[in-house]
């Protein structure tokens, strides 16, 4: 399949259907029952929606104020959003879903909370605190039809630890850790501050380091030397927060369209934006996959719910000292986990935190517990040990067909840049047939031309056409990210043929200028800015 060809077809969630629909009816019919009978939902998260199992893949965004969190969203779908605001002070203060919409707008929390198609309604119990925090942006967006992205308010410092947000913020991000696909917390190469409420969210986190992602953004502004050390500093304080053997994965890098400054790890950082990238591109290709894993995840923490509340239950006296009882089993609980795991052969991991599970015991009247129910105990091992093992054949058909995001998450287009691809294709070809729109007789770059004629000659023509190479040698002058150079190439290369005449390079560098001055690029080439030589051949293709 051509790229244009993908790019016009990104519906990469169409294929995962059947096994999001079977999901969705192994939890229906046998887990859910389960959670209701021992009160799950009292202890640990709320029950899953069809709208949980239907969404696309979710990306959350988080960090300190001014570490770049709007501007990195704004990078990946490569336009502005409505409600966004960027600046060197808190401006992010609300909770924004950016998800795909025909007509652009904004729906509020309240309204988010009762539409039964988004994933959104189970952060009702927050309260009008949060949800008048939370909004969900909807606007036409190619990127949007694949994924959605959430920005979160920035991590408060210690100056402003004092100030109350009004509503749980560490629970409301554990809700969303939950049910995301990837999780990107951005710091700051300037300001590493790991202040009280940046500590807590940490510790909402925990359980989801496998969706963790660290990106240490605007590492173009320091030099070698301070990034060295500013790379050390955040891995020892991650070290210290994360407390597990295995080393989070830091990416480097400067995450918007702007062009980038001058430094000695300039390649280093756009190997690190190809890795990120490609991480994020593969999400959609992964959806499926991630939903049975947070389901296997569940139903083991379901099991051992119930093997615990059975054996509160069968402790508890009949009529005396019922209070009494109650708090030397809350006090006990270390040791009867122990027994469960001894008894029942129940996985150490699987259990819920000690100290969080005493807490909410506290509240709860262990009269109204449940022994274990046989059938229902069955039905849970035959969802882990066969139901399961039966969607696995499915999903790795589903992997097999590669799918590719969008502007800057292209992994075609990117790929062009690199050293290895471009000795071997110098930028790949890529032919336009999907071209209705009306033409113009006016050419708006005409009145530029003999400027872009200037520098077009001065890199020594053969026959009336730059190579690649010496293209991107004077492409990447601009000091813009190779993301949005390959995005340029693709518009300029109108007939194709891995090499641009001097319309056509006129045309790359007057797309270049508006960039530089800060416009948006357009996803497809207008008509009007056709090269006028060009015109008759993709009308031609067009037929």
């Amino acid at each position: 399949m051509s790229i244009r060809r993908l790019r016009r077809n990104p519906k990469t969630l169409g294929d995962v259907n059947v096994v999001t629909e079977e999901l969705w009816n192994l939890y229906y019919k046998r887990l859910l029952p389960i959670e209701k009978y021992y009160s799950f939902h009292h202890f640990h998260s709320p029950s899953y929606e069809g709208a949980d199992f239907d969404n696309k893949p979710m990306v959350l965004v988080m960090g300190q104020y001014s570490t770049g969190k709007t501007t990195f969203i704004r990078y990946l779908i490569e336009q502005d959003f409505p409600g966004s605001r960027v600046g060197p002070e808190p401006t992010t203060d609300c909770f924004t879903a950016v998800m795909h919409g025909e007509v652009e707008g904004i729906i509020p929390g309240n309204a988010l909370t009762v539409d039964p198609k988004k994933p959104f309604r189970n952060l009702d119990p927050f309260g009008n605190a949060f949800l008048n925090r939370f909004q969900c942006v909807q606007m036409p967006n190619q990127v949007l039809e694949s994924i959605s992205i959430i920005d979160t308010p920035g991590i408060l410092t210690a100056a402003k630890r004092k100030l109350s947000r009004g509503y749980d913020f560490p629970a409301v991000l554990r809700w969303f850790a939950e049910r995301v696909d990837r999780i990107i917390l951005l710091f700051d190469a300037h300001k590493l501050e790991f202040s009280d409420e940046l500590t807590r969210a940490f510790g909402a986190l925990c359980g989801y380091e496998d969706k963790l992602r660290v990106v240490l953004n605007k590492a173009d502004r320091v030099d070698s030397q301070q990034l060295m050390r500013v790379y050390g500093a955040l891995m020892w304080s991650l070290g210290k927060v994360f407390r597990t053997p295995e080393i989070l994965r830091v990416y480097i890098g400067s995450f918007w369209s702007e062009p980038r400054q001058v430094c000695d790890h300039y390649e280093l950082i756009e190997l690190e934006e190809e890795d990120l990238l490609a991480d994020i591109r593969n999400l959609p290709r992964n959806a499926a996959l991630r939903k049975l894993n947070d389901l296997v995840k569940r139903a083991r923490l379901v099991r051992a719910h119930a093997h615990i509340i059975s054996y509160l239950k069968q402790e508890m006296p009949t009529i005396f000292c019922k209070e009494s009882k109650k708090h030397n089993l809350i006090y006990q609980l270390p040791v009867i986990f122990t027994k469960i795991q001894q008894q029942h052969r129940v996985p150490a991991g699987d259990f819920p935190d000690c100290t969080k599970m005493q807490e909410r015991l506290l509240g709860q009247d262990f009269s109204k517990f449940k022994t274990l129910k046989p059938s229902l105990m069955a039905s849970l091992d035959k969802l882990l040990t066969t139901d399961i093992a039966n969607l696995v054949p499915l999903l790795q058909q589903q992997e097999l067909r590669k799918k590719s995001l969008h502007g800057v998450l292209d992994g075609e287009f990117l790929g062009t840049f690199r050293p290895e691809h471009y000795r071997r294709d110098p930028f790949k070809e890529l032919k336009d047939d999907d071209s209705n729109e009306k033409e113009f007789d006016e050419w708006v770059v005409e009145r530029y031309k003999p400027k872009y004629d200037e520098i077009f000659y001065n890199l020594s023509p053969n026959e009336g056409k730059l190579s690649g190479t010496k293209v991107r040698e004077w492409m990447t002058t601009t000091l813009l990210p190779n993301s949005v150079l390959a995005h340029i190439w693709r518009l300029s290369d109108v007939d194709g043929d891995g090499m641009l005449d001097n319309e056509e390079f006129a045309l790359a560098v007057h797309l270049i200028e508006g960039k530089l001055e800060g416009h948006w690029l357009p996803r497809e080439l207008p008509s009007h800015l056709v090269p006028p030589s060009k015109r008759l051949s993709t009308a031609s293709d067009e037929e």
